[in-house]
């Protein structure tokens, strides 16, 4: 096995309710940038709208895309980073307060820890757990807006803070179907942080930026802006729904639907004229161009209505300076950006992978970023010893050490 001695390497698994992603990263120790080593993909018939329905199908899924990026990268894998995905994911604004007690009042990284523990004593219904927590910026004796306070000093610190949490059930079942697999969820996570690592530059992280991860079954959220995440959201809607609409509207099948989605769908302006035909097993079947634009610019189009409601309730409708990048497989549909800036009233593009070595052309298209973007928080939530020169060490050892002891407090919780 090539480089499973000299070589870290990472993983990360895309589970989507049509297909299940894997991609191998490695460090390469000279440059300490990461590069793509391996990947394999599965169909998935195991899940609706983001979260398992049926355990052995989704395991099988994961088997078949894991055993593939096995074999290209010629590297054993017995773990990875996951996201969880579904209408069931939501997100939360909370705060937390301490006061300093040290004689110096001076800021050190156990009080970030205290205050960022304190904002996610939230109360929770008891089928709901915590995946992921962001501290949105902190605040020192009333002076806001302080982005790292360590080093600071001061008497009372506050956080504002964005918290992630899951439906218990659906996160045990899902690992039921890694355990299956024989896959160990290293960390948890949502496709929409994923595919942001993957796809943003640090200036659309900081002026503001919404990513749409819109794959079969759900579109996922994100809104990044000063760097870090302001709100996370999961819409029930994707490409399936296209497929499905096209179905009903032009009274056939749903693999033709499947075929004259992918093959002639689009929302380019204006509409061309004139029929198309499909072959199937019983002859041809024709259907007007009208038709199938019509049919999926209402479907968008209410996507993009639910995404705009997303953005009015954190009053960013219209107002983010970086706009809106747009990744997962329904990116492929024609002038989807075009139709997103229209409708939303912001900046539109399809995203394109941040640089990245090694077999990166290969995954490049925008179906892979949640999985790139996945590998690359594997990286980052792993604390190893990184170059301080590449800033990812302070982040991966603060995300791990803040990862941990929350894990730690809402076990001995679980326990009591």
């Amino acid at each position: 096995m090539h480089g499973s001695n000299n070589l870290e390497h990472f993983v990360g698994l895309d589970i989507g309710t049509a297909m299940v992603r894997c991609v191998v990263g490695a460090l390469d120790p000279e440059t300490n940038k990461p590069s793509i080593i391996g990947h394999g993909s599965a169909v998935n018939f195991g899940m609706r709208k983001g979260v398992p329905v049926h355990i052995d199908d989704v395991a099988e899924a994961i088997i078949g895309a894991v055993t593939e990026a096995e074999r290209i990268s010629g590297i054993r894998i017995h773990q990875a980073t996951v996201n969880v995905n579904g209408g069931h994911v939501t997100g939360l604004n909370s705060k937390g307060v301490i006061a300093i007690s040290a004689a110096n009042r001076e800021i050190n990284d156990d009080d970030r820890l205290r205050v960022e523990e304190a904002a996610t004593v939230v109360k929770l219904p008891p089928n709901r757990e915590i995946i992921q927590f962001f501290a949105k910026n902190y605040s020192l004796d009333g002076q806001h807006n302080i982005k790292d306070p360590v080093g600071m000093s001061g008497v009372r610190l506050e956080v504002d803070a964005h918290i992630v949490t899951a439906a218990s059930p659906n996160l045990r079942n899902l690992d039921f179907a890694l355990e299956r697999a024989q896959i160990q969820a290293s960390h948890h996570t949502i496709s929409g942080l994923a595919a942001a690592e993957a796809v943003l530059t640090r200036q659309q992280k900081e002026a503001g930026t919404v990513v749409l991860d819109i794959g079969a079954g759900t579109t996922n959220l994100l809104v990044v802006e000063d760097g870090e995440v302001q709100h996370a959201a999961v819409l029930p809607i994707g490409g399936l729904h296209i497929t499905n609409d096209l179905a009903i509207g032009l009274k056939t099948d749903l693999d033709v639907a499947e075929q004259v989605k992918l093959k002639h769908a689009s929302l380019v302006q204006p509409v061309k004229i004139g029929n198309v035909r499909i072959k199937t097993g019983s002859g041809d079947v024709t259907f007007t161009q009208e038709d199938i634009a019509m049919i999926t610019e209402a479907r968008v189009d209410e996507l993009f209505e639910f995404v705009d409601k997303e953005l009015s309730r954190i009053h960013r409708s219209r107002k983010l300076p970086g706009g809106v990048v747009i990744v997962g497989g329904t990116a492929a549909l024609p002038g989807l950006a075009e139709f997103a800036k229209e409708r939303l009233q912001l900046s539109s593009r399809i995203g394109k992978l941040q640089p990245i070595g090694g077999l990166g052309d290969v995954v490049s298209e925008p179906a892979y970023a949640t999985a790139v973007g996945l590998t690359l928080l594997d990286i980052l939530l792993t604390p190893i010893a990184f170059d301080p020169g590449t800033g990812y060490n302070q982040a991966s050892q603060r995300a791990k050490t803040m990862v941990d002891s929350l894990l730690k407090r809402l076990k001995s919780k679980t326990d009591r």
